[in-house]
């Protein structure tokens, strides 16, 4: 298991109280995976979910949560600040990520 120093992604307070209350509630899996895949109307998605470690991930934690990331995802995700919007008509997890050249209009599909 890699170890990384420097947190490539970081989450603010909204968003560490909204996956901690879910890491405590629905997960099955001891890690919160952050990553890419590709897919989604710009070429590439953003993925946020609870899984186990894989060979070539990195783990790093955020306050108390444990995470593990692709170490091959790091050039696409360094520097994101993932946000949780609470409000009615816009509700989830968003993605504000300074490699993107472009973004889609749902904030969840980008391109470098």
């Amino acid at each position: 298991m890699e170890t990384s120093i420097i947190m490539p992604v970081t989450f603010t307070q909204g968003a560490i109280q909204e996956l901690k209350r879910l890491f405590t509630e629905e997960h099955t899996k001891p890690f919160l995976r952050v990553g890419v895949k590709g897919g989604g109307c710009s070429g590439m998605t953003y993925v946020l979910e609870y899984d186990d470690h894989q060979e070539g991930d990195m783990e790093f934690e955020i306050e108390g949560i444990p995470v593990v990331m692709n170490k091959a995802h790091e050039m696409y995700l360094y520097g994101m600040e993932v946000e949780f919007e609470g409000g009615l008509n816009s509700r989830g997890f968003t993605f504000k990520n300074p490699n993107a050249s472009s973004t889609c209009g749902c904030g969840t599909s980008f391109a470098v």
